[in-house]
């Protein structure tokens, strides 16, 4: 809004519109003030961009504004062809210009360009097919400068060289560290295959997700943040966005890229020809793992080792970047709690360097196998919480996982209202019947587990239900659960078990999912061994049926903070719609920052929408 309101000031500060003798005069102004805003435009679209170094903000933050800056511009040349034809139209002279005159061909070419840009950026576009988006964004750009700069006269040309040059300069710091941290001779990572540092293991997951593995990656990152991979052996000349969803402590780098279409697709194809391969096989290893490119990392966000409490949801691959950041919590909990002992009147949290004392995290998920991405991972955080506690240090952590066989889990409500009367599909798993997971045998077989009494009653509950629709044709998977605890009881009447179908809690440790028609032994794809799901205490994370109320959810976490607090949502921009309302409304009934005692509240989205 500022921008447009000093451009707008700018070009009719002085002049008087209503006045036809001054048209051309504010033809000639707007002129010039568009083509001092390229290299703005420019600046905010870099991946290394001076504005971002200098207000600390990663490319993906400032892209909305280089978009809006850009729509500016756009209305600022409009403005200049308008009082250009308008002072031509009182003698009829708009033909022979366009027909006769080469500056005005090549400005009226170079609007045309510039609205096809503007047009393709929006969302329906970028949605609809991205790779497209970002070849013709690219080559639109260059037509669109190329007639800008032969439609200017010579003393303003600089207005497109400056543009041009910060393009270079962007792309020569990119490409150079981008061959520094992928050619091996440079790389800290040992030489493997090639002369490409990096090489990934692509493992195929349940809900056509594909896990991408590096280990010893030739970068250091932190959590939340994203690198820009490619392959070009499956998809050359691509380079696709993916969240880190690890750890530095793990020494591996791994992402779960689910499938849609192009290089995704080609990714799981790989994974799954892979999988197929017989053991005996030649170079097997060299089918396994393939050759990357890494670029990055990128995105910043706020430490949130600084916030009293914690509140992170996520929708169903938002938990990319959600479990990360949980996990980088309770990792200084142990790492500082080790280092010091446990003080007799303990103060609202004294552990140095993290101010964090309670963690709330949800993931919202459409068929159970997906908790089978982050089963290790969430098992360790239970049990380093555990421990903890034991210890007598006050930190608490409550996760739940949702899960609902909505389609779209996107919390829009006129699609939520047309739900109500859409039965779900079981077809896209093969079913397997939840009451084989849990005999006598394999409880017997978890000694750290809780005794069956205690078994979390979501997995009871499920077990026991049988497979069909609820009353009046709805599933109670799409229903919004109001009062978690209420929900964990016990319910004989619960309809449906979507996606408990498709998790196997199998003896000895393994966990068995089933994708694409096949069947694999996933203790061996993520080499997790029997100890470690011996820790995930499923007492310790809450399973339901339905959809969670994110309103509610945060008004409890704020009400038990003792400080200010973050708020973290990655999923379907839906999802994130829905909260960030729901934050700004507890803000305004909480009166926070307005004497009454309310502490702070720090929101930090991410969307899964381009």
């Amino acid at each position: 809004m500022a921008d447009l309101v000093l451009v707008l000031v700018l070009c009719f500060s002085g002049v008087n519109p209503r006045d036809q003798w001054q048209w051309e005069d504010i033809g000639y102004r707007t002129g010039y003030i568009a083509a001092a805003q390229l290299p703005l435009i420019v600046l905010l679209s870099g991946k290394r961009n001076i504005i971002g170094w200098l207000t600390g903000t990663s490319y993906e933050r400032l892209n909305w504004l280089h978009r809006w800056v850009s729509r500016i511009l756009f209305l600022t040349v409009t403005i200049h062809m308008g009082f250009w034809f308008v002072s031509w139209a009182r003698y009829d002279y708009i033909k022979v210009k366009l027909s006769t005159d080469p500056i005005t061909q090549r400005g009226f070419a170079a609007w045309w360009i510039f609205l096809w840009t503007v047009l393709s950026s929006l969302v329906p576009a970028r949605r609809w097919n991205y790779e497209f988006f970002v070849v013709q964004h690219i080559a639109a750009a260059a037509g669109l400068l190329a007639a800008i700069y032969l439609h200017l006269p010579d003393e303003v040309k600089v207005w497109i060289w400056l543009p041009i040059g910060l393009v270079l300069f962007d792309r020569a710091i990119r490409a150079i560290a981008t061959l520094y941290i992928n050619i091996s001779v440079l790389s800290r990572s040992p030489k493997r295959f090639g002369h490409i540092a990096p090489t990934a293991t692509f493992q195929p997951l349940s809900g056509s997700t594909t896990r991408i593995t590096i280990e010893n990656p030739p970068i250091s990152w932190t959590p939340g943040q994203h690198v820009f991979l490619t392959c070009h052996k499956l998809a050359p000349m691509q380079a696709h966005p993916f969240t880190i969803a690890s750890i530095p402590d793990d020494g591996r780098m791994e992402f779960f890229v689910k499938s849609r279409s192009g290089s995704t697709a080609r990714f799981l194809h790989h994974a799954e020809k892979s999988l197929s391969l017989p053991a005996s096989a030649p170079d097997l290893h060299q089918q396994h793992t393939q050759s990357v490119l890494l670029e990055g990392p990128y995105g910043r966000i706020r430490p949130l080792r600084q916030f009293d409490s914690v509140f992170l949801i996520a929708g169903s691959s938002g938990a990319t970047f959600t479990v990360p950041l949980m996990r980088d919590i309770v990792s200084c909990w142990s790492k500082h709690a080790h280092k010091v002992k446990v003080p007799r009147k303990c103060p609202a949290f004294p552990l140095q360097g993290v101010a964090t004392r309670y963690i709330r995290f949800i993931w919202v998920i459409r068929f159970r196998a997906q908790c089978d991405w982050f089963l290790s991972q969430l098992a360790n955080v239970a049990r380093e919480v555990r421990q903890l506690k034991a210890k007598g240090w006050p930190i608490e952590i409550d996760m739940s996982i949702y899960v609902t066989c909505d389609e779209v889990l996107g919390w829009d409500r006129s699609a939520q209202a047309q739900q109500k009367s859409v039965k779900p599909k079981f077809n896209e798993f093969e079913a397997v019947s939840s009451t084989q997971s849990w005999t006598q045998d394999t409880k017997k077989k978890y000694r750290g587990a809780p005794s069956s009494d205690s078994i979390s009653s979501s997995f009871q509950s499920s077990a026991a239900a049988v497979g069909g629709y609820g009353p009046g044709g709805t599933c109670c998977c799409r229903s919004t659960i109001a009062d978690e605890k209420k929900a964990l009881e016990p319910d004989p009447q619960r309809c449906c078990k979507c996606g408990f179908d498709n998790l196997e809690f199998i003896a000895e440790g393994q966990l068995s999912t089933s994708f694409s028609g096949q069947t694999t032994d996933a203790s061996s794809a993520s080499s997790r061994s029997a100890e470690e799901v011996d820790t995930f205490c499923l007492s310790d994370i809450a399973i339901l049926s339905g959809r969670p109320q994110p309103q509610r959810l945060i008004r409890e976490t704020l009400e038990q903070a003792l400080g200010e607090s973050a708020v973290v949502v990655c999923g379907p921009q839906g999802l994130v719609n829905e909260v960030r309302r729901n934050v700004v409304g507890l803000s305004d009934e909480r009166a926070v920052h307005k004497g009454t005692g309310a502490q702070g509240i720090y929101l930090h989205t991410e969307s899964h929408e381009y």
